[in-house]
C-alpha cells in the first residue's frame, strides 16, 4: 500500500476501492425457492449463451459503488472503467485493489494518473469484497428467471446494480469486512 501511495504526487486524500468484473446473461440460474404446501413451484430453464460483462468498484468504508456494463472483458474496456472511476473522483487518489485477470495485467491497460493498482494474490477471491456484489445480484436479480432477450437481462442487471448503488448502507454491510475497515 505504501508503494501505491508514492504515486500520489499531488497529496490527494486516498480512497480505497475493490474492483471486480463478472459475466451475466441468459443462461438460467435455477435455485431452491419457497412455496406454501402443497404447491410445487415450477421454474423455467434456458440454455442460451448470450452474455454481458459488469465491472464494479466498491468502497467498503462508505458503500460507494461505481459500475459499468460492457460487451467484453479486455484491457481497453478495463481502462475505460478505470477512467470513469477516476473522473468521478477528481479530488481523490484512488487505490484500486483487484485480482490478476489478464486484462488487469496487460501492457495495454491505461491507468489514470490519480490511481494506483494493487493486485491480490492469485486464486484468492475470498479477499475481494466486490465478489459479494455478484452473489447478491445472482440471488436477488437472476435466480429462477428466464430472459427473452439479452437486452432484458441487461436491464435486470442494471436495475440490480442501481439498487446497490442507491443503497450505500446495504452495500457497505455486504463489503465492509472488519479487516478492511480497520486498515482504511
Amino acid at each position: 500500500m505504501a508503494e501505491a501511495l508514492t504515486r500520489n504526487s499531488k497529496g490527494l486524500p486516498a480512497r480505497l476501492m475493490f474492483q471486480d468484473e463478472a459475466r451475466f446473461g441468459r443462461l438460467s440460474d435455477p435455485r431452491r425457492c419457497w412455496a406454501p404446501w402443497p404447491i410445487r413451484p415450477l421454474v423455467r430453464k434456458t440454455l442460451i449463451r448470450e452474455y454481458v460483462y459488469a465491472y464494479a468498484a466498491v468502497t467498503p468504508a462508505d458503500g460507494h459503488l461505481e459500475w459499468m456494463l460492457a460487451d467484453d472483458m479486455a484491457a481497453k474496456t478495463m481502462g475505460l472503467f478505470l477512467r470513469q472511476v477516476a473522473q468521478n473522483h477528481p479530488n481523490e487518489f484512488v487505490i484500486m485493489v483487484l485480482d490478476g485477470a489478464p486484462s488487469h495485467r496487460s501492457r495495454e491497460l491505461e491507468i489514470p494518473e490519480q490511481m494506483a493498482l494493487i493486485r491480490l494474490p492469485p486464486y484468492s477471491p475470498e479477499l475481494n469484497p466486490a465478489e459479494r456484489l455478484w452473489d447478491e445480484l445472482r440471488e436477488k436479480e437472476f435466480a429462477n428467471k428466464v430472459f427473452d432477450s439479452l437486452e432484458a437481462a441487461v436491464i435486470q442487471l442494471a436495475l440490480g446494480l442501481w439498487r446497490l448503488e442507491s443503497a450505500p448502507a446495504a452495500t457497505q454491510s455486504l463489503t465492509g469486512w472488519q479487516w478492511i475497515l480497520e486498515s482504511s
